[in-house]
């Protein structure tokens, strides 16, 4: 074959493929279409998509939201300001005595100095026994038993037992006779004294009011006592009579404590819930230097301590972070409970993620000293560290 020949037909050959190539190439419409198909399905995975990362975020925020419930159920008296009486089946309780069982036997170990119960000096006791043996614990021979018959030496054993005295109601009666006047012949009678008006003693009653009010022993409890122990038959009536009494008489004493509340110059503040009647209140606590001022009150807001301490205290302020001590004490000197702190900072160290329980603990501390910076520890006076 000719080279000429051989030229038509490469031409032929590429004449044919370029017919063929074109004519398997898709049209301007059948491209549009599968561009908007394509289109279609980008937008349904973009809304797949969304509608995942939503369930995600869902599945995050009920996770959190479940942490957070977790970690309030771990709360008790040593991460948090609950108090140990909350410690219980509410969540785990606070760690008691050792982890680690020791290897040692219980009690005093061999080594330990003693703890013994100080003897009374012999001239304070109330009475003296001395016993003396009958026989020589070495040859049997009887022994005098008469002490001033007997030879002794050093110093004898003492051993002394403390007991409680039949107790027994002392019973006081008054009697007032009716006195016949010789000039006029009327008959008058002394009035009773106020200080023994009532129907018991000071002591007596301010053991009712001890029972009642720092025991807080139930009145009828109160009552048993009296008549069990004390032999004493007391109504339930006189009993809450006998509290009233001392309560009139302490009445003015603790308007001088309160008085002198606002010249103290530290006082440590703290309030919890109290029932009265069944009806929800609140007991304040107020520590001064040389004593405790508590009241009761309907309220946990910053009027009772406007009414105790006044619209400004010139003081140092010890509490916690609730909300009506910052805002009572804004922008004066104060010291934060640094106990309060370690407890939310052990809680949020155990309980939270590690960056977030730095940042929490990070954040109180730094607002503990720049509130409490310079100023004199609550009750000691030294400076804070």
């Amino acid at each position: 074959m000719s080279a000429k020949a051989v030229r038509r037909h490469a031409r032929r050959q590429g004449a044919a493929a370029n017919r063929h190539r074109h004519s398997n190439q898709p049209s301007r419409e059948e491209l549009q279409q599968q561009v908007e198909r394509q289109q279609r399905e980008i937008e349904n995975l973009r809304e797949q998509l969304a509608e995942r990362e939503k369930q995600i975020a869902d599945a995050e925020r009920q996770i959190a939201d479940l942490e957070r419930q977790l970690a309030g159920r771990k709360k008790n008296s040593t991460n948090s300001s609950k108090p140990p009486s909350s410690d219980g089946l509410a969540g785990n309780q606070r760690s008691r005595g050792r982890k680690h069982k020791s290897k040692r036997k219980p009690g005093a170990q061999p080594g330990h100095p003693g703890h013994h119960r100080a003897l009374v000096p012999t001239a304070e006791v109330s009475a003296v026994e001395v016993l003396l043996p009958k026989q020589c614990g070495h040859c049997g021979g009887n022994l005098p038993q008469k002490p001033g018959k007997l030879t002794t030496e050093g110093e004898p054993r003492r051993h002394q037992v403390t007991e409680v005295p039949p107790v027994k109601a002392y019973i006081t009666e008054y009697q007032c006779p009716n006195v016949v006047c010789e000039h006029c012949g009327n008959a008058t009678r002394a009035p009773l004294p106020e200080e023994i008006a009532g129907q018991f003693g000071p002591q007596l009653t301010a053991l009712i009011a001890y029972w009642t009010v720092v025991c807080r022993l139930p009145r009828r409890l109160v009552e048993a006592m009296l008549g069990d122990v004390l032999g004493i038959e007391i109504s339930l009536g006189s009993t809450q009579k006998a509290w009233e009494e001392v309560s009139q008489a302490v009445e003015q004493p603790v308007q001088q404590l309160q008085e002198q509340l606002p010249r103290e110059a530290v006082l440590n503040v703290d309030e919890t819930g109290w029932r009265t009647n069944g009806d929800k209140r609140w007991i304040w606590a107020l520590v001064a230097q040389q004593f405790v001022f508590y009241v009761v009150a309907s309220t946990r807001g910053a009027e009772v301590l406007v009414s105790l301490l006044g619209a400004v205290y010139r003081g140092i302020l010890c509490s916690d972070r609730w909300v009506v001590y910052l805002t009572y004490h804004s922008g004066r000197r104060m010291q934060l409970c640094w106990a309060h702190l370690k407890r939310n900072g052990s809680f949020a160290g155990t309980h939270w993620p590690l960056w977030l329980g730095c940042s929490v603990f990070g954040i109180g501390f730094a607002a503990t000293c720049e509130i409490g910076a310079g100023i004199r520890s609550p009750l000691t006076g030294d400076n804070s560290s």
